[in-house]
């Protein structure tokens, strides 16, 4: 985060916002900048990614389906912008003990005793890790003396749109964001690494609830996509997984999307006007 913060510095905070005797290094001021870049950058990812998707690969019929929520897009954005804001505080901390040097990431590709197959390494170990931590988090949160203060509010949206993907309990957020944070304490990456892969965490969060549930034949078995998502807000027990059905393999709660056997939400819409023009 600290390359973003120099750039942030270099452009705009120092000839522009703060005075000159907030030097660049000063805790206080790097906290504030942090809290800024970490608001706006999060927003405007979520904000025009979850858009884009909307409009343009989001299947509008699905906000036919009866359980599709009065005022739905709206509460989804309403509870991701809010959620965000929140959010930011904890990860700001993280953050900032990231700029001030205490995790393992690292500038160079030198650095690395492996050069670049060690990033490549890196990559997956980081998307395998994170997998992992975040299902068993994510099924934590289904525990009935938790799930009705936190993840419930999730759950409202049966069918949700690409803004439900952030629409969640601050606290919630954040827990499952956690395993990001966590893995370059425990392991080198590259910093460009962890920058990109905390940007793809979130278009992927987005792009698993955009009613999109095409995948290629054999990566249904393997990777956790939109039609495996929606299984997990119909069905509640279901398909925790973030990247991967992995996890859900192998502690059993797996379960083959619906969408997938021609009885999956979109089935259920062409039913409902099939038998609506028939009666007319």
């Amino acid at each position: 985060m600290d390359h973003v913060l120099n750039i942030a510095d270099y452009y705009v905070f120092t000839p522009f916002v703060y005075p000159a005797s907030w030097p660049e290094h000063w805790a206080l001021r790097q906290m504030i900048s942090l809290w800024v870049v970490t608001n706006l950058g999060a927003l405007l990812v979520y904000l025009c990614f979850a858009a884009l998707n909307f409009y343009y690969v989001f299947d509008h019929k699905l906000m036919k389906h009866p359980l599709f929520i009065e005022n739905q897009v709206r509460k989804e954005i309403q509870l991701g912008t809010v959620s965000i804001f929140w959010m930011s505080f904890p990860t700001v901390a993280v953050f900032f003990w990231e700029v001030r040097g205490h995790s393992k990431l690292f500038d160079n590709i030198s650095e690395s005793s492996l050069g670049w197959p060690g990033v490549f390494v890196s990559i997956a170990g980081c998307l395998f890790f994170t997998d992992m931590c975040i299902y068993w988090i994510h099924r934590s949160l289904h525990h009935k003396s938790v799930y009705r203060h936190l993840h419930k509010q999730h759950h409202i949206f049966k069918i949700p749109t690409p803004f439900a993907s952030h629409a969640f309990h601050p606290l919630d957020g954040f827990l499952q964001s956690l395993p990001y944070h966590v893995y370059p304490f425990i392991f080198p990456l590259h910093k460009v690494v962890y920058l990109s892969l905390f940007i793809f965490v979130n278009i992927w969060t987005i792009s698993i609830h955009d009613g999109d549930y095409r995948l290629p034949g054999p990566l249904i078995f393997l990777i956790n996509g939109a039609a495996h998502h929606v299984e997990h807000h119909l069905y509640f027990n279901y398909n925790y997984g973030q990247y991967f059905t992995l996890w859900d393999r192998l502690a059993g709660s797996y379960r083959h999307p619906s969408a997938m056997l021609g009885k999956g939400p979109h089935d259920l819409i062409r039913k409902l006007v099939a038998e609506a023009a028939k009666s007319q």
